[in-house]
């Protein structure tokens, strides 16, 4: 692998090139960048025509190309550190090398963090190494989108691979220290950070929390193997060597005693639905005691698209008889587990600073993900909080709360015989997850008249005299919602 001092002079070369995020797209323009990000490479191979040193590159690591010779320095220590391959037609990536920043998971502006991340080629033949270094994909992508950015001392990062969280980690711990099963994906990733000029993050070599059994962090961050299925290993990056999802059960056990008091863990996971049980309760309770936890679940497939959608994660040809062989031993097992669907989604954590009992939510997450759920993940720890000194009603009827300026109410109909007849009505947040709540006629007007001016209990009483209404009743049928709305941040303390 690249050694440091190799890695920093290629770094400045590609700088000087401007093989970066801006870089490339202002090069290729937003047809051609887009083109390439839907795997439509030619518009971008026109586009780099008469571009360069920066064209040369392009082709070589983002097109699969060949070059004579790249504008890169001591070719020779490249391909011997297995960057590149050398043939009678020229040089060819042997690695994946692409630019990468903050801006690609819509937390930064362009150009603020300009890093290279390395990784195994994302071809058929290369995926299927039992050892492959998974890239930039859309899981990385997610779980990166979705950091909480508030300043810490340390952070782990568990399982490690090319070093992406890593590199989001950096920008707001104090320390990072990376840790995975597999030497080749820590080589990697130390490879990535010295390209991307991110130092003193402490690379440790085990499983889980192995390497770490004595320490404690502020926060940890995790893209564990999460693909439920039988007790084997064939992909180091996703199987777990644990049988459907109790590696991820065992994990969330684990994370207390890895965290400090106030310490947040984030991760991705997925989690069996199993016939007869309820799947919010089966994953409520993996949550330890004195825990805050949100589980958000973002996706369900059905067992066949599961196991097809990671065969072909795989580079595995699907009507191949040994595919197909695998295939069904997997089915028979979801079957022989009573899996009806598998849930994906984002897993936050938190250990009580208090001790106290903790709030568990388990929820799906709402329509499109239009937003990154950084921002929205510290606020509902915020949010929790306030709840939290708020817990009585007499404290919560004391308070002053305001509706949030993202907040809209959407009336709808049913058709009948008379033309449209209105059948209910719902507020929508524009923003992060647009949380969707339905509200009757007084709900919609206390949140209506939630400005921050009166306390809760005062707007109770106007809305009791508007609609006629005991006043007693209206507050104990709406108190829930109204923490409902503040935990979804419709409704933010004033």
């Amino acid at each position: 692998m690249l050694p440091d001092d190799l890695c920093a002079r290629l770094r400045d070369t590609l700088l000087e090139q401007e093989f970066t995020t801006t870089g490339v797209r202002e090069l290729l323009g937003p047809g051609a960048h887009g083109a390439l990000t839907r795997g439509e490479p030619e518009a971008a191979a026109r586009a780099t025509r008469e571009a360069g040193g920066l064209g040369s590159l392009v082709r070589l690591f983002l097109l699969s190309g060949t070059e004579e010779k790249p504008p890169l320095p001591e070719l020779d220590a490249l391909v011997v550190g297995g960057l590149l391959t050398a043939g009678p037609d020229g040089y060819r990536a042997a690695m994946d090398l692409r630019p990468y920043g903050e801006a690609d998971v819509g937390v930064g502006a362009a150009g603020d963090a300009d890093w290279y991340v390395l990784s195994d080629l994302d071809t058929p033949a290369a995926r299927q190494d039992r050892d492959h270094v998974t890239g930039v994909g859309g899981a990385s992508l997610t779980l990166a989108s979705s950091l909480v950015r508030t300043p810490v001392r340390e952070t782990l990062d568990l399982g490690t691979g090319c070093g992406v969280q890593a590199l989001h980690a950096s920008r707001f711990s104090g320390r990072v220290v990376a840790t995975d099963v597999a030497p080749k994906a820590l080589a990697v990733a130390r490879a990535t950070l010295a390209l991307s000029g991110v130092r003193g993050v402490e690379l440790v070599e085990g499983p889980w929390f192995a390497p770490v059994a004595d320490r404690e962090f502020d926060a940890i961050v995790s893209n564990p193997p999460f693909v439920p299925g039988p007790e084997r290993v064939e992909y180091v990056y996703r199987d777990s060597g644990q049988a459907g999802d109790a590696a991820l059960a065992g994990l969330l056990a684990d994370l207390p005693a890895r965290l400090r008091p106030g310490g947040r863990a984030q991760l991705l996971g997925s989690w069996l639905h199993v016939r007869g049980e309820d799947w919010p309760d089966r994953v409520r309770s993996w949550v330890p005691a004195g825990c805050d936890a949100w589980i958000l679940q973002r996706e369900v497939t059905d067992p066949a698209l599961h196991v097809g959608t990671w065969q072909r994660d795989a580079g595995l040809d699907l009507s191949a008889p040994a595919t197909r062989a695998a295939a069904s031993e997997w089915l028979d097992w979801l079957d022989a587990e009573r899996v009806e669907a598998v849930g994906f989604g984002f897993l936050l954590l938190r250990r009580r600073a208090d001790g106290g009992p903790g709030t568990v939510v388990v929820e799906d997450l709402q329509g499109e993900l239009a937003d990154p759920l950084n921002i929205e993940m510290a606020e509902w720890m915020d949010r929790i909080d306030w709840l939290g000194t708020h817990a009585s009603d007499e404290a919560l009827l004391g308070a002053r709360l305001r509706l949030s300026p993202g907040a809209t109410l959407e009336r709808y109909g049913v058709a009948s015989e008379e033309g449209w007849a209105e059948a209910g009505a719902a507020v929508v947040l524009a923003d992060g997850p647009q949380w969707r709540h339905e509200v009757d006629e007084p709900a919609a007007a206390l949140l209506a008249g939630c400005s921050g001016a009166l306390p809760l209990e005062e707007l109770f009483h106007l809305l009791a005299f508007a609609h006629d209404r005991p006043v007693d009743a209206l507050v104990q049928a709406a108190l829930p919602a109204v923490r409902e709305f503040v935990r979804h941040g419709v409704l933010v303390p004033a």
